[in-house]
This record gives C-alpha cells, sequence and structure tokens, in this order.
C-alpha cells in the first residue's frame, strides 16, 4: 500500500498534476485573464480620471486624435476633386509622381509605425495604380468633353448643325416590314 501511495502520490491527485503540465489550468487561466481586464480597464479609467487638465492637455488630446480622420478626410477630398477638377487632381498626382521612392518608404515608415499594417506594400500597389490611372489622363479628358457636348446647357447646343437627311441616314432599317413603310411614308412627306 505504501508503494502505491508513493507512486500516485499520497493522497494527492497525480493525474490531474500531470495534465497541468500538458494543459492549462482552466479556472486558473480564467482567473488570470480576468485579473488582467480588471488591470487594463483601471488604467483606462485612471488615463480619464485626471480631475483638472489644463488647456495645453485637452490641446495636445485633441491633436492626437486629429491624423486618422484628417487622413480619411484628405482621401476622400482627393476623390471629389478628381471628379470636379480631373485636371487640378491629375496635376497633383503627377507632382506625386516625381517624390523619389525612398521619401516614400520613409513616409511609408512612419505611418506604418503610428497605424500598424502593411502599409509598405499597400502605399506600393497605390503608387502603381497612381501611374496606370495617370496613363488613362487623355482618354478621360476625351471622353468629358464628348459628355460635355453633350449637354443642353452647351454653347450652340440649340443650333444643331445636324441636316435631317443626316438624321435619316443614321436611323436603322427594321426588319419588320410595316415599320419599314412607316419610316419611309414619313420620309416622303
Amino acid at each position: 500500500m505504501q508503494f502505491l501511495k508513493w507512486l500516485f502520490g499520497g493522497g494527492r491527485n497525480v493525474i490531474a498534476e500531470t495534465a497541468g503540465v500538458f494543459r492549462p489550468h482552466a479556472e486558473a487561466s480564467a482567473q488570470r485573464e480576468a485579473a488582467y481586464v480588471q488591470s487594463a480597464l483601471a488604467q483606462h479609467g485612471a488615463e480619464f480620471s485626471r480631475p483638472a487638465i489644463g488647456r495645453f492637455d485637452r490641446f495636445m488630446d485633441g491633436m492626437n486624435r486629429l491624423p486618422r480622420p484628417l487622413m480619411v478626410i484628405a482621401t476622400f477630398a482627393l476623390f471629389a476633386s478628381a471628379m470636379f477638377d480631373p485636371l487640378w487632381f491629375a496635376a497633383r498626382m503627377q507632382g506625386l509622381a516625381l517624390v523619389p521612392d525612398p521619401l516614400w518608404w520613409l513616409a511609408g515608415t512612419i505611418v506604418a509605425f503610428y497605424f500598424g499594417g502593411r502599409f509598405q506594400v499597400k502605399s506600393q500597389q497605390f503608387r502603381q495604380s497612381l501611374n496606370q490611372g495617370t496613363a488613362l489622363l487623355p482618354q478621360v479628358l476625351e471622353n468629358i468633353s464628348a459628355i460635355d457636348a453633350l449637354r443642353h446647357d452647351t454653347p450652340g447646343a440649340a443650333e444643331g448643325g445636324v441636316a435631317g437627311d443626316d438624321i435619316a441616314k443614321a436611323q436603322p432599317k427594321a426588319d419588320n416590314q410595316a415599320v419599314t413603310d412607316w419610316w419611309e411614308a414619313g420620309q416622303k412627306r
């Protein structure tokens, strides 16, 4: 009997102790996690419970909260400027294309440090897509000019300039004989 007590721990739960080496005790783990969460909440609460902070502290707190919203607003402002004034936008993007790569890397490192994540890869992909988008500028300007020519308020739009014969030539011929007869009857008048 003494041998078995010595072998199995003499009243201790050797199986639970051995399993605890390979798998953490769930209750103790939950207690540690609860203590960690409580200390994090206490630290967070202490940060905002300062009774009287000065104007400078409030100003600095406000400044620390500005970069993310300003970056979002600036990005969407660039999207809007691309629609309202494509030439202005294209000129600014051409200016950005002249920024040397090491400066982009430095800016990317700073922003990656500030925000974390994979900004470096995304910034290089952004620059590549920016160059591709800039290459489309002549086609975009041509399309915008064509769209502007179709507007009802474009100068000279009311004059027409298209003769009736040109319109008749432009009309497609129908495969339906009744429609073709109707169209030809309207042309004879």
